[in-house]
C-alpha cells in the first residue's frame, strides 16, 4: 500500500523554508532570498519514490502584515497549517522569538501534528543545538524535532524518514513524475523576481511584481521569446531599476535568463519593461491581477 499526504513548510520568514524545499525536491521550484516575505503564495512541490509521494506546500512566512498583499500572505501561510497532514514548524537554533511563538500558537489552534525542523544547523554549535531543542520542546508537543541544514542537505534524509512515517495510506494524488503544480509563466515570473530582489537596493524589492506579458514558443526553432514588466510602487524606483544605460535590467534579465533556461530547457529570449503601479500591494483589483486572489486559496 502506497502512502501520499500534505505537508506544510511553516514558520516566521526568512528561516529558510523555500530553500529546504528545493533541496528536497532537487529542483529550483521556489525562490530564495535574505529579504524577507519573500514568498508570497502557497507553492506546491512533489517528491515520489516507489511507495510515497509527499506533497511539499511552501508557505509565506507568518508576519504581522502592513498591506493588503501582506494579509493575503498571512492567510495563505494560516489556511495552510489547517489543510494538511503534517506541519514542519521551521526554525533557527537560539531561544524562541515572539515570531515563533506566534506560529505555534496557530498550529496549537489548529490541532495539527507537528515536526519541529531546527534548520541552519551548519552555523551553530551542539551544545547551542540541544539548548534550543529542549527550549522549543517545552512550547508544544511535538511528533518529533529534526535538526536539518537546507543549505547543506545535512539530515535531510532522516526528515524525510520521519515524514514518511506520519503520512496516511492512500493513492498519489499527482502523475509520479510531476515536480510542482506552478504553471511555467508563475515559475518565470518568480525567478525574475528573485534576481531583482537580489540585485536591487534594500527599499524596492518589497514594492515589486513581475507580470508575464508574453510567452510564445518559435516553431522553426528552440526558443522561447518572453516580454515581461517589472512592477515597482515608486517612481522614484523607476530608473534604479532600470540602471544608468538600462545597466540593472541588463543584469537582472542577464541573471533571470539562465535560471529560466535551465527550467525549461531551452534557449530564451528574454524582454524586461519596468512599471509604476502606486501602491499596489494596497490594491484590491491590482493584488488579484496579479495572482494574489483570495478565493482560490
Amino acid at each position: 500500500m502506497t502512502k501520499s499526504g500534505f505537508v506544510s513548510l511553516t514558520g516566521r520568514p526568512n528561516v529558510g523554508k523555500s530553500t529546504l524545499m528545493n533541496y528536497i525536491l532537487g529542483e529550483k521550484i521556489a525562490i530564495t532570498s535574505s529579504k524577507p516575505q519573500t514568498t508570497r503564495s502557497r507553492i506546491q512541490g512533489v517528491l515520489t519514490d516507489e511507495d510515497s509521494q509527499i506533497v511539499l506546500i511552501d508557505t509565506p512566512g507568518i508576519h504581522k502584515p502592513t498591506h493588503k498583499l501582506g494579509e493575503y500572505m498571512v492567510e495563505a501561510a494560516s489556511r495552510t497549517i489547517s489543510d494538511v497532514d503534517l506541519v514542519l514548524l521551521l526554525v533557527e537554533a537560539g531561544k524562541p522569538r515572539q515570531a515563533d511563538l506566534d506560529v505555534i500558537s496557530q498550529i496549537e489552534k489548529s490541532g495539527m501534528d507537528c515536526v519541529l525542523v531546527i534548520n541552519k544547523i551548519d552555523t551553530v554549535s551542539q551544545d547551542e543545538l540541544i539548548l534550543s531543542a529542549s527550549e522549543f520542546k517545552e512550547l508544544y508537543d511535538f511528533e518529533a524535532i529534526v535538526p536539518v541544514s537546507a543549505k547543506t542537505g545535512k539530515n535531510v534524509d532522516e526528515l524525510l524518514r520521519v515524514i514518511k512515517e506520519r503520512l496516511p495510506e492512500g493513492p498519489f494524488f499527482f502523475p509520479e513524475d510531476m515536480l510542482t503544480d506552478q504553471p511555467e509563466r508563475q515559475l518565470v515570473a518568480e525567478l525574475i523576481r528573485e534576481k531583482a530582489l537580489k540585485l536591487l537596493s534594500k527599499e524596492i524589492p518589497h514594492g515589486l511584481a513581475v507580470v508575464i506579458d508574453s510567452f510564445e514558443e518559435r516553431e522553426d526553432r528552440n526558443l522561447i521569446d518572453i516580454n515581461a514588466t517589472i512592477i515597482c510602487e515608486k517612481s522614484s524606483h523607476k530608473p534604479i531599476i532600470i540602471g544608468k544605460g538600462g545597466s540593472m535590467l541588463k543584469k537582472i534579465g542577464s541573471y533571470a535568463r539562465e535560471d529560466v533556461e535551465k527550467l525549461l530547457d531551452t534557449k530564451i529570449n528574454l524582454q524586461l519593461w519596468v512599471k509604476v503601479k502606486e501602491r499596489w500591494r494596497d490594491s484590491d483589483y491590482l493584488i488579484k491581477n496579479f495572482g494574489f486572489d483570495k478565493k482560490e486559496l
